[in-house]
């Protein structure tokens, strides 16, 4: 199986790069770039810095002992991406592209954000690297978010909201491609997930692979062997891209993505793109996509923010298609009861993304045997959603 897309950027049938004219010369400039800075030992060394001395890197591999002694079989450990500064798994992004902006000559960032964890990751690394800093999101996300708005706008990020569709990221993301076009000249769009036209979709996933080569080292280490599952959300699919991706080529370790079923897979109330959509483009890409038979694309639904997107990465979409990877869709109870369960035998609040996989587990363990290891990664912490876990609960 490859591992990278070809040089046009696809990944099997999907990816490629589906964009205006006037954005083709600045896709072109940043694929170079990119290409440039993969071999830069002092690119890496500075970011290794960066996500060291101010990200926090590496985060933990805890393994929840409590959580596993509920299920009775297995050993659960958890990927403390939680812990990172600013709350989430974004900054580790945020931070390369803020790097690789400054190396363009770029003075402004513009991003899109749906939870408002890359948002506040994107508006942190533009303080950091001296850079102006605009996002888009979408009016029903600021209404359930308003504490991450707040945040960006503390850090001097202008949040634009956005009326139009349905008022979260697909909308968001529209907006912020618009923005783009209009002043490629100074502005670097830095795209917080494994989406849009290459050479995003495989920057994105190399930036965060960091999370599953760290995995590996650590599990290796202490239980001296690769883990038999790991389990990751998949909303665009940044955090599980970079979780999967070192283990990929391991056959032994099962691989599974937990898409968000909001209120069911059978309503039209979800953001089950791999289960319940069909190839087509959006935002650039060829992937995987919730349309009609119009090819019109249809409103996402999930309880969590950030997986409120109507389609996929496209390496998502190969894997799939490939048979590696294995997706599965878990409802807004179930993920709210994965919160639950995490928040009182453990005593870490995981972000409503992550707690969709976490809701899997009740599936999952029961397969397992006792020494089998299953490690989920908590993309993010729950702060930012206590208020949605209120209304609900």
């Amino acid at each position: 199986m490859s591992q990278l897309p070809d040089v046009k950027g696809h990944f099997g049938p999907y990816g490629g790069r589906y964009v205006p004219e006037t954005l083709v010369k600045a896709c072109e400039e940043l694929t170079a770039a990119y290409r440039k800075i993969k071999r830069d030992k002092k690119f890496h060394e500075e970011l290794r810095y960066y996500l060291e001395s101010y990200a926090g890197r590496p985060t933990a591999l805890y393994e929840a002992k409590n959580l596993s002694a509920k299920f009775g079989r297995g050993r659960i450990f958890l990927k403390r991406e939680d812990l990172l500064h600013t709350g989430a798994h974004k900054i580790n992004s945020t931070l390369a592209q803020g790097l690789l902006a400054k190396r363009l000559g770029k003075t402004r960032l513009v991003a899109e954000t749906g939870a408002g964890q890359h948002g506040v990751a994107t508006a942190t690394a533009a303080c950091v690297f001296g850079l102006k800093c605009v996002v888009y999101m979408g009016a029903v996300d600021i209404e359930r978010q308003a504490l991450n708005v707040y945040k960006m706008k503390l850090l001097g990020a202008e949040v634009r909201p956005v009326h139009s569709g349905s008022k979260t990221l697909k909308d968001a993301t529209n907006e912020a491609i618009r923005d783009w076009v209009t002043n490629v000249e100074d502005t670097h769009y830095l795209l917080g997930s494994v989406v849009g036209p290459h050479p995003y979709p495989e920057m994105v996933r190399e930036f965060q692979s960091v999370i599953g080569k760290e995995t590996r080292r650590q599990i290796v280490k202490q239980a001296g062997r690769l883990p038999n599952y790991l389990i990751a959300c998949v909303g665009g699919g940044s955090n599980s891209m970079g979780f999967f991706h070192p283990f990929l080529k391991d056959r032994s370790v099962r691989i599974v993505g937990i898409e968000a079923a909001g209120e069911g897979v059978s309503t039209p109330h979800h953001a089950a793109s791999i289960t319940k959509g069909r190839p087509g483009i959006l935002h650039g890409m060829k992937s995987y996509l919730l349309q009609d038979k119009n090819g019109q694309v249809l409103l996402a639904h999930s309880i969590s923010a950030g997986l409120d997107y109507p389609s996929v990465g496209p390496e998502h979409a190969y894997l799939k298609d490939s048979g590696r990877v294995s997706y599965y869709a878990v409802t807004d109870g179930d993920a709210l009861k994965g919160f639950e369960v995490l928040t009182k035998l453990e005593g870490i609040m995981p972000a409503l993304e992550p707690s969709h996989a976490l809701g899997y587990l009740p599936k999952l363990m029961p397969k397992t045997k006792k020494n089998d290891i299953v490690i989920v990664c908590i993309s993010g912490r729950g702060d930012k959603d206590i208020h949605t876990v209120q209304q609900y609960l």
